[in-house]
């Protein structure tokens, strides 16, 4: 129906006859010409219908922007070249157009100002924005690369099943009912974990696979309910050796993509992450770093002051900010607000004017209880300057750091100074293998089928809350972009891990008896990764959200507008699938 696409006509088709098909991007209407942008998923190119050609003139003054239609015609050279089109030096004489389908008024505005319940009823028509269009060609390149670079590394590509059992792996599952057993459930995947850890019990050595995952979780701009990762999983390996092939393939992805090299990649422990950033994800962009004066402020005046308990595990922490003369009073009570969110009952500030003026100059909202020696101190440790700023909070030290670390992130993105063109790689790693509520109940910070590191198995009987996993986190741009770990390879190990998050041994049995039957068949020393396919895209197309780089993504409700799902089903359906529905809910 075509022999050239739109945005690929050069100066070099001159006078050359094409067809060209599409869609009516803008129209012009000169009275003796009409002048049409005309756009396919290559670009665009611009028609020419003169008055003399009555038929093809008479056809498109009828058309309306997005028409679908099919154009014959010359290719001119323009006389006034379009420095903004890549086909901008020529125009197509059209001798004869072909309707098939005229479009009525589009429901939403390709200026942007549509809002997003619009965009997602109507993705389809969203889908022909060129930024939109771009982000899925970037993506289709992306994983062009992933299947080219892992073939040349012998990684296998064996896809994994979506019906399978449901197992505790930390987020709810999609269930899915079985019409031939009644009252049973397949679950969708929430990842091929198990799977890949039987692949390399089964002697296949590397596998990848670009996969659908699916969690029933709460959204969030970088959350889908359905998500796609590039899952890895090799036989034989170190942590080391797997962290080293991603930095590679992710080396790889930034070259080709946006002609950016990428340095190699810093590696911080998941305590010191915490420690100096408040976060296992942090931003290396932004130079802050959380500061701990505790030991500055041993005295009891102090203790009182920021009427800490000491029963608790306590921590006092500082930013120093260098653009402090920028704040105002106001702005600090904005601060002051901002981290009551997380748990901080007060931020002190110490606003340094000058320091060669001593202890007088300086403004802060713990003036009476600071002496001279007391603020050198400070100074001395946090080298703060001329015009500074620090930001103090005195509590329970997980309240210090969150609170720390998302007054950072604000400060970051209030001020803007840091570059934004920039990459900045690390992994996080030695995590702990448990997190331990309230109740004094474990569960896994990873899953449960995390390998410890090397000298940690002692610590599983007395003290698993210091017990440290062999796993790891590639974050960048404060954006976790994926995740790891070696694997259990031991049965006995796997059940003490079982064990001490609360798993019974029937629940053991019935939900990972596959699992820990094949680790007493020879089961190989295993380590793998799993890459954020759509946060990579999302970070290479410089969006800030998942779904504009997914083609038909779900809202923050996890539904569908475009095809109303969820629906209700018949209930027949139900019925011969053994499902009765509670009215009550």
């Amino acid at each position: 129906m075509r022999t050239k696409y739109c945005g690929n006509i050069r100066i070099i088709d001159l006078n050359r006859s094409i067809v060209l098909c599409g869609w009516v991007n803008k129209i012009r209407n000169f009275s003796q010409f009409i002048f049409i942008d005309m756009r396919d998923w290559t670009g665009i190119v611009q028609l020419v219908f003169e008055k003399k050609n009555n038929k093809a003139f008479k056809q498109a003054l009828d058309l309306k922007n997005e028409s679908c239609i099919q154009v014959i015609g010359i290719v001119k050279k323009r006389s006034a070249k379009n420095k903004n089109l890549d086909t901008g030096e020529i125009e197509i004489l059209v001798n004869k157009i072909n309707i098939f389908n005229i479009s009525k008024a589009l429901p939403l505005d390709y200026s942007n100002n549509s809002n997003d319940d619009i965009r997602l009823k109507y993705r389809y028509l969203d889908l022909r924005r060129s930024q939109l269009l771009e982000n899925l060609k970037i993506r289709n390149k992306i994983t062009y690369l992933i299947r080219i670079f892992m073939t040349k590394k012998n990684f296998l590509d064996i896809e994994t099943p979506f019906l399978t059992k449901s197992t505790p792996e930390g987020a709810r599952d999609y269930l899915v009912p079985s019409r031939n057993y009644p009252g049973k459930f397949y679950a969708l995947p929430q990842s091929p974990q198990l799977f890949k850890q039987l692949l390399m019990i089964s002697g296949i050595d590397k596998y990848y696979q670009i996969v659908k995952c699916f969690r029933d979780e709460d959204l969030r701009a970088d959350r889908q309910p359905e998500f796609t990762q590039i899952d890895i999983e090799a036989a034989f390996v170190s942590s080391s050796q797997i962290r080293n092939f991603a930095e590679k393939l992710i080396k790889k992805i930034w070259l080709k993509i946006i002609d950016y090299n990428l340095n190699k990649f810093p590696k911080i422990s998941f305590y010191d992450a915490i420690q100096r950033y408040g976060t296992d994800k942090p931003d290396l962009r932004n130079p802050m770093e959380i500061i701990d004066v505790t030991d500055i402020f041993i005295e009891q005046k102090f203790s009182s002051f920021f009427k800490i308990n000491a029963e608790k595990k306590n921590r006092i922490a500082l930013l120093c900010f260098f653009q402090g003369n920028k704040i105002s009073r106001k702005k600090i009570d904005e601060y002051s607000n901002y981290v009551k969110k997380f748990g901080s009952k007060k931020l002190f500030y110490i606003k340094i004017n000058t320091i060669e003026n001593g202890f007088e100059n300086i403004q802060s909202s713990m003036k009476n209880i600071l002496d001279k020696n007391t603020l050198e101190n400070i100074l001395r440790k946090t080298n703060a300057k001329n015009g500074d700023i620090l930001f103090l909070i005195a509590d329970e030290e997980k309240i210090v750091n969150k609170s720390l670390g998302m007054l950072r992130i604000k400060l970051g993105d209030d001020f803007a100074f840091f570059k934004k063109n920039t990459w900045k790689p690390v992994w996080i790693v030695d995590f702990p293998m448990f997190k331990e509520d309230y109740n004094g109940k474990f569960s896994c910070n990873h899953h449960p089928f995390t390998a410890l590191k090397k000298n940690n198995q002692k610590k599983l009987k007395k003290n698993p809350n210091l017990a440290i996993s062999d796993s790891y986190d590639l974050v960048i741009n404060g954006y976790e972009i994926g995740g790891g770990s070696v694997r259990i390879h031991d049965s006995k190990i796997q059940k003490k891990i079982f064990n001490i998050i609360g798993i019974e041994k029937k629940i053991q049995i019935e939900k990972f008896g596959f699992l820990i039957e094949a680790l007493k068949y020879g089961a190989p020393p295993h380590a793998g990764i799993a890459l954020g396919l759509d946060r990579i895209v999302m970070l290479l197309t410089k969006t800030n959200n998942i779904k504009d780089v997914i083609a038909f993504p779900k809202t923050t409700s996890a539904s569908c507008l475009m095809t109303n799902s969820p629906s209700k089903s018949k209930k027949s359906t139900l019925s011969e699938l053994g499902i009765n529905l509670n009215k009550n809910k």
